[in-house]
């Protein structure tokens, strides 16, 4: 089923891998010399669409089991191994077992998908993904008949990940979607950025990506997928109930009981960029919509 979503954005619209890195050369040397300052720094607030630097996608991120800090996950996240790598893939499926990550690879069509990013703190960032449609891999699996939900489950291991000592969350840190949102062409497995594979610190060697819910949906470093009919139980909904909910659309007429998310900060931007509006279901309204058709979405939050 791969290549069932046309993306609006293109290669062009992304900062390639090495033109990052000899502009990142260039900036140093400028800013040394007195050339620019932070203004000239800043990106273009243009279009919405464009592509965040490899810089921005892979220092500035959430992966709290290597610490809370933006910074943590790029400083302390090498110490997670990432090969070999299995997926455990159980509950109601035909073929229940551990998937080894070289033969999911080897049996995947890998596209490039860019997609906006928008994380519940109200940042957002535009990442040139690549990854194959989470459906795909399910189908692979088998899904039974009457299994309506997937359950995900990142690893926890504690002489890897230094965050897991602190009982920021319940670990392993757990997600859930929706069988019908797990099978939407939007939603895929991400296994790389700007064509090389994917930084630990961002979810090494396989990530959920989830573009129209906010960020912390989209679960890291995969090694079990449990396919259910009972809702599962999320990290943060479990946290705290009031703040997240299970479904964590993005939603700018429904508030954080603690800030707005009418509005977002848009990282590379600059110090004196302009807010953006948010966007329902973070732009993919038009494909995402009708799954919550009915449903009342301030109180399904």
């Amino acid at each position: 089923m791969a290549h069932r979503w046309n993306n609006t954005l293109k290669r062009a619209d992304a900062t390639p891998y090495d033109t990052y890195l000899n502009r990142r050369q260039f900036i140093g040397s400028a800013v040394g010399l007195g050339l620019i300052g932070a203004a000239g720094m800043a990106r273009s607030s243009g279009s919405d669409l464009e592509a965040n630097s490899y810089e921005d996608i892979t220092q500035y991120n959430n992966y709290y089991e290597f610490g809370t800090r933006k910074d943590d996950p790029a400083r302390n996240a090498h110490r997670l191994t990432t090969a070999p790598w299995n997926v455990q893939i159980d509950g109601m499926v035909d073929n229940p077992g551990d998937y080894a990550m070289a033969d999911i690879m080897n049996a995947m069509t890998i596209e490039e998908r860019i997609y906006r990013f928008r994380c519940v703190e109200a940042w957002s960032m535009v990442v040139p993904w690549n990854g194959f449609e989470l459906a795909d891999l399910l189908d692979m699996a088998g899904v039974q008949e009457g299994a309506k939900y997937v359950a995900f489950e990142t690893a926890l291991r504690p002489n890897e990940m230094p965050g897991v000592r602190f009982p920021v969350l319940d670990w392993p840190y757990v997600e859930g979607l929706r069988l019908d949102e797990a099978m939407h062409p939007l939603t895929i497995m991400a296994t790389g950025i700007f064509d090389k594979p994917i930084p630990n610190q961002n979810g090494a060697p396989m990530r959920l990506v989830v573009p129209w819910k906010y960020g912390y949906k989209s679960i890291k470093s995969i090694v079990r997928i449990t396919l259910t009919d009972q809702q599962p139980p999320t990290s943060w909904n479990k946290s705290q109930s009031r703040e997240y909910g299970f479904y964590s659309n993005v939603n700018p007429t429904v508030d954080h009981p603690r800030w707005s998310q009418a509005t977002e900060r848009r990282i590379g931007g600059g110090l004196f960029s302009r807010r953006q509006d948010t966007l329902m279901f973070n732009g993919y309204e038009e494909e995402v919509a009708s799954l919550y058709q009915g449903m009342d979405l301030s109180a399904n939050f």
